[in-house]
Order: structure tokens, then sequence, then C-alpha cells
């Protein structure tokens, strides 16, 4: 970033991300994002505050301070401004001046607990200066004046920042160690570092050697070890070894004094315990989740009943909190072990929340598991404990999804039906999107194509309506694949029809060949006849159904698709087309039959008149030659 350009961001996100990293200990890149913010806005109060934090933390305290007071000039009342000007003060060893801005805060704020807090660490520092007020006697021999002891670290300050003469350095190499173990107390983790830098003077070649900023070693080593040492008699001035030991006697005395826990100190444990559980469980941390209840059941099992009136209950409430955070983690097995601890629990104790409880997390490891059928009974077994229309419609739902996993589609169906009606009655959008759809799958695998496509398009009203893209997806790709179901069979019933009708005229055609009879005719007519009304019904049908099939796709089928759909009804109508003319053939066939059939009897009829009137004729020129010849 350019020398004197703001920084590319917002006030609140810097504010925001600083704290974050704060939070983290990640006090130089918090430091970097509140420099950033005061960029944005100079002089912001909360801004100087939270950087003087970090200064704090980074062991910087005269610009922590710094920033405290800028922040108060402004407003002097700042209780966060007063709290951080008394923490900068007293890291600096300053507890006259501290505990003066301690007791400002509390008067202004008497609520917030970190000012008592404040006053009391600062007389227990103050006492273990200077020792107990009633053994330090003072004589009034001039004027007094209060000499700041922050004016006497800079000072201090300044003669560190002195080059050490050789004679001086000398002599620091001669002084008296401290003993170990006191030193050891007072720096904890940075007494390694001090051994190390001691044994690092022991080098002489090192020591005389420069670093490239021209500085010697021996100087950078021994600045480093005259900084623990401030810190070491700061912290024995605040809390010397003496008052440590006492503490600890004092605090194990009364360890043994109040063994015994309050009920107040109890609950208040149980529920801030709990709340913890919640919520290390809802953030995705299960495993932090699942060791915190664990502690804390270990916990309560130590304490009686008389200390815990409603242990068990307490008890089987974290076994289910440990099986919850194990499911989590797909631990299967011991969820289960741990839910099946809590169902024991309840039903000794006769607690039919938990039992409900209990069930309802078996089941949903029994079917994450795969194990559908035992899912079902635990669930149906919980089914008569359910209290609300919603929890009704949940354990409807996934026992009907389970009927689904294991191929039993009607009951599926049945108890889809019985989700969506709780649903419902408790009128929640989303539980009745879920039931629709699992209604529909349990139709289109009984095959009862149309009400599943009417499920699914009452499921997808319901995904528009809460507002769910990936379940719009979702449903109209499964409308594409009912729709195209529907339309196979539909044609596998047409082309069943067509292979019916077929087989029935070549065998009235045989029929007719054979016999020529007028009652097979007639039959055969009346056949005829009943075949064209069947047709005729089946036609009807068949474009009912495909306008019924059209008005559906046309909703939300593709450019595509319909055309597919225009081409296969251009097909159907020519083969309609063709069987109609097949049809009227086999009419003006039947038709021809018949006239030829009547005009065979007509020329037999002329031809035995004709014979009968030469038979008239010949007898009566027989009768005419007898007469003449006679």
């Amino acid at each position: 970033m350019a020398e004197g350009s703001a920084p590319t961001g917002t006030f609140p996100g810097f504010m925001t991300e600083g704290t974050l990293l704060y939070r983290r200990g990640e006090y130089g890149k918090a430091l970097a994002c509140f420099n950033n913010a005061l960029q944005l806005r100079a002089g912001d109060k909360h801004g100087l505050v939270a950087r003087s934090r970090c200064y704090l933390k980074l062991g910087d305290t005269q610009s922590s301070l710094k920033d405290a007071e800028a922040s108060l000039q402004s407003d002097k009342t700042f209780p966060e401004g007063l709290y951080q000007k008394a923490e900068a003060l007293y890291t600096m060893g300053d507890f006259e001046f501290a505990l003066v801005f301690y007791h400002r805060g509390c008067e202004l704020r008497p609520e917030l607990q970190k000012f008592r807090l404040g006053i009391q660490k600062s007389h227990e520092a103050i006492i273990n200066c200077i020792g107990s007020p009633s053994s330090v006697k003072l004589k009034n021999k001039e004027d007094l004046c209060f000499i700041s002891r922050q004016a006497e670290s800079k000072k201090a300050d300044q003669k560190l920042q002195i080059k050490l003469t050789k004679d001086q350095k000398c002599t620091k190499k001669k002084e008296p160690a401290r003993n170990q173990k006191t030193e050891r107390q007072l720096l904890g983790e940075l007494y390694a570092d001090k051994a190390y830098l001691e044994k690092l003077l022991k080098d002489e070649d090192l020591m005389k050697s420069v670093t490239k900023q021209g500085m010697k070693v021996e100087d950078v080593v021994l600045g480093g070890i005259a900084y623990l040492d401030t810190r070491a008699e700061f912290w024995q001035q605040q809390k010397p070894i003496y008052a440590r030991v006492r503490e600890r006697r004092l605090r194990q005395q009364k360890w043994v004094r109040e063994k015994k826990p309050k009920p107040a100190e109890v609950a208040r444990y149980i529920v801030k315990s709990m709340e913890d559980i919640d919520m290390l469980l809802t953030g995705d941390c299960p495993k932090e989740s699942c060791k915190k209840a664990e502690r804390v059941l270990k916990t309560i099992e130590g304490w009686s009943e008389d200390e815990v009136p409603n242990k068990k209950e307490l008890i089987g409430n974290l076994h289910s909190c440990i099986g919850n955070a194990q499911f989590e983690m797909g631990r299967m097995e011991a969820a289960l072990k741990s839910h099946k601890m809590d169902l024991e629990f309840a039903r000794q104790n006769n607690l039919p929340d938990a039992v409900s409880r209990a069930l309802d997390n078996i089941g949903r490891v029994y079917a994450r598991t795969g194990k559908f059928q035992q899912a079902i009974d635990t669930w149906e077994e919980k089914i008569p404990l359910a209290k609300s229309s919603l929890e009704k419609t949940w354990l409807f739902h996934e026992v009907g999804r389970c009927y689904l996993e294991l191929g039993k589609a009607e009951e599926a169906q049945n108890y889809g039906e019985k989700s969506l009606q709780s649903a419902m009655e408790e009128g929640d959008a989303e539980w009745q999107l879920h039931a629709s759809v699992l209604l529909a799958q349990a139709q289109e695998k009984l095959k009862d194509y149309r009400s599943a496509i009417t499920n699914f398009e009452k499921a997808l009203e319901k995904a528009k309506l809460v507002h769910s893209d990936a379940a719009q997806k979702a449903i109209i790709a499964a409308l594409d694949d009912v729709s195209r179901s529907f339309i196979e069979d539909l044609k596998e019933r047409e082309r069943e029809k067509e292979a019916r009708a077929s087989k029935d005229h070549d065998f009235s055609g045989e029929n007719a060949e054979e016999d020529n009879s007028e009652g097979q005719e007639s039959e055969q007519s009346s056949e005829s006849q009943r075949g064209e009304k069947e047709d005729a019904e089946s036609e009807k049908e068949q474009g009912n159904e495909r306008e019924e099939l059209s008005e559906q796709d046309e909703k939300e089928e593709s450019k595509e698709e319909r055309s597919e759909r225009e081409e296969e009804e251009s097909e159907r109508e020519e083969e309609e087309s063709k069987g109609k003319e097949e049809e009227s053939e086999r009419k003006e066939g039947s038709e021809r039959e018949e006239e030829e059939r009547k005009g065979e009897e007509e020329e037999n009829e002329r031809k035995e008149g004709s014979e009968r009137e030469e038979e008239e004729i010949g007898d009566d020129e027989k009768e005419r030659f007898d007469f003449l010849s006679g």
C-alpha cells in the first residue's frame, strides 16, 4: 500500500477483523487492522482502546498508555478508556495511579466486575510492595509530594539505554546470582530464555563479534538479561513468593473447608456447562463438546443426590449430549451405546420426555447406518409419545422414508399421507414440501404416475413459497423423469391394444373364409361393430390422455420436448389414419362380398327362371306337335 493512501476497506470491517485476530492471540496482525481502522476514522475512542490493548499485549506499555489517554480526551467518563488506562498503569507498575482510575470507573459503572477486580489486585500489589499499613510509620519531616512511578520508570529506561562500560560489565558478571528456584517461579517460561542467554555469555568469541547493525553481541545479550531481571523484580513486587505460598495454603484450607459445593454454585456450574456443550456442538466442534460433556459427567457422578437432586436426569441428558457429539464425529457404535444408556436411565426413572428423546436419537443412528427396519421399529415406538403435530410430521416422514428405502412403496405412501396431513395441521410449508415429495416418490414406485405428477407439482409450489432454489431444481428434474415414464407407459398400453385388435381381426377373417352362412356373417358384422365401438372408445380415451399429457407437459417440458411430443402425436395420427383406412377397406371388402353374394343369388334365380320358362315352352310345343300329328 502506498504511503498516504487510504486503506481499502471499511472501519467496521477492520474493527471486526482486528477483534477476531486479537481473540486468536495474533496481536501483531490485529494491531495492523486497528491502525487501518484509525486511518479511516482518526480519533475514534473505540479504535484507540482496541489498539491500546494490542500494544499492551505486545509489551509496548508507553504506546498503550498514550492511546488510552487519547480515548479520554473527548469523553473523560468513557468507561473502556478508564479501564484501559488503569490496566496500562498497572502493567507499568504504577499501582497507585492504576487504583485511582479503577475507582473512577467503578463509580461510573458499578455493575462491571472488571473494575472491582482491578481495585482488588491493585490493593494486593501495593500491600505486597510496602507491606501492611499497620507496620508502616510515616515521619512528617518535610512537605510530601507524590512522585509518579511512571517518571521513575522512564528514568530507569533511560539508564538502561546507556551503554555499559567494561567495568560495569565486569561487576554485572560478578553480581551474586539469585536463588534458581525463586527465579524459576518468578520468570516461569522465560527462565529457559535467561538460562540460554547466560550460557551465551560464556562464549568469549561470540561476545566479541558484532551484528549487522554494528551492535556488539555482548551488549544485546546483557540487555536481554537486564530486561528479564527487571520483569522478575516487577513480578516479585506484584506478588512475592511468600505471598504465593501463603495464598496456596489458604486456598488448600478453603478447599478443605468448602469441600461440599453450595446449591447455587452447583446450579450455576451445571447450567453454564450445558450451555457450553450445546454451543460447541452447534459450532461444529463435536470433539470438544464430547470432551466437555465427559468431564461434566464425571464431576456430577462424584456428587451425591443431596447435592444434585435431579442427578439421574442430568446423567441421562449428558449421555445424550455425548451420543450426539459422537454421531457428528461419525462414531456410530459409540453414539448408539450412549443413547441406549440415556434410554435406560429414562425408563428407570420414569421420564417420558427423556424416553422420547432417546428413541428419537437411536432411530437416527439406525437410519444413518442403513438399519432401516430397526429405525422404523424405534420411531413407531416413539409415535405415541409425540406431543406436537410438527413432531409427528417429522416422525411420519422419517418412517415413510425408511419404508421407501426398503422398497415398500405402499407403506411409504401411507406414512407420506400422514406426514402431509400433520404438516397441514401445523401450517408448516417446508414440511409440506418434504411430505409431498415423499408421497410423489412412493406413487412413482407404484406406477401411479398421474398422482405422482400432481404431488410433485404441489411440492414445486411449496418450494417456490419457501424460496428454495435447490428444491425447485430437484423437483423439476423428478417431474421430467415421471413424465417420461408416464409417456412410455401409455405407449406400452397402446401397443398392447393394437396387438389385441390385430389378433381379433385375424381371427374374424379366418372365420369369414371358412363359414359363409348368414348367421356367421351377422356375428362378424356385430363383432366388427363392437370392435369399431371399442376402437372409438379407445381413441377417445387416448385423446383425453393426450390432452391431459399435453396440458401437463406444456407447464414443465422444454421446447425440444414439445417438438418431440408433436412428432409423436403426428405419428400417432398417421397410425390412426392408417387404421381407419384399413378399417374402411375391411368394410368395403365385406360390402363387396355381400354384393357379390347377392349378385350370385340373383343370377341363380334368373337361371332357374329361364330353365322353368324353357321347360314350360317345351311342354307347350310338345302339345302342339302331338295335336298336329294326331
